[in-house]
């Protein structure tokens, strides 16, 4: 039976063109439902007190929820100890919780050493995740950094929902992940639950902290300014 080299060569282009498309077409519809979904608002008009504050945090590309270090409710200190920093600053009044792909928080210090094979990995759901918290003596209030005011049931929901995210050992310790790996000298890395993948990112886990805190938030979003959108000025 002989090949036709013509006939092999157009299928060829025609299934790559086809593949092209399918690409092109999910990349358009995810953009257009991040964007559509993240201005649907969830908790349009919150019935939140005024007994504590927290903020919320942005890099410019990864939000992180930061909350008091102390609390009657909780003290973060005993399960993400100072110690567990370069720093161990204990005058740290503050602390940032970011959940993310565990190979990209280790292995990505910068987006200019990023790794296809990284990025590949957290797109599609291929590795595990952690908890990535940084410690805090102030923050100021700006674009990028927005002072959010509670109630203790409130806070309640996000202490829950922060300790759900992370894995325990049986005495009752976060995971820490020892590590070199750093962004500052006060920040440390602790394994935690879910993978992250297209659809789950680092800012679908923080929008989904103001929802288990009945805040403001996006329906879905996978990324910071769908966040910032309800806390315009």
């Amino acid at each position: 039976m002989k090949h036709n080299p013509g006939k092999i060569f157009k299928k060829s282009v025609r299934i790559l063109g086809m593949s092209i498309g399918s690409l092109l077409l999910f990349v358009a519809v995810y953009c257009l439902a991040a964007i559509g979904l993240s201005r649907i608002p969830v908790n349009k008009e919150p019935n939140t007190g005024k007994d504590m504050v927290i903020y919320i945090l942005s890099n410019g590309v990864h939000v992180d929820i930061v909350v008091p270090v102390k609390s009657e409710q909780i003290d973060w200190s005993q399960h993400m100890e100072y110690s567990h920093t370069i720093a161990s600053d204990t005058l740290a009044d503050w602390i940032a919780f970011g959940w993310g792909d565990k190979g990209f928080y280790l292995e990505t210090p910068t987006w200019a050493e990023l790794k296809f094979s990284v990025a590949f990995k957290a797109a599609f759901a291929l590795g595990s995740s952690a908890i990535h918290s940084t410690f805090y003596r102030k923050l100021e209030e700006n674009e990028s950094c927005k002072k959010l005011s509670i109630s203790k049931e409130q806070y309640a929901g996000l202490i829950n929902y922060i300790k759900e995210s992370l894995e325990w050992t049986p005495d009752n310790q976060v995971k820490l992940i020892e590590t070199d790996a750093r962004y500052s000298d006060h920040d440390a890395f602790y394994e935690a639950h879910r993978t992250y993948h297209l659809f789950h990112t680092c800012n679908t886990w923080a929008n989904n902290a103001l929802k288990a805190a009945d805040l403001k938030a996006s329906l879905w979003t996978p990324y910071d300014k769908g966040i910032f959108y309800h806390y315009r000025d």
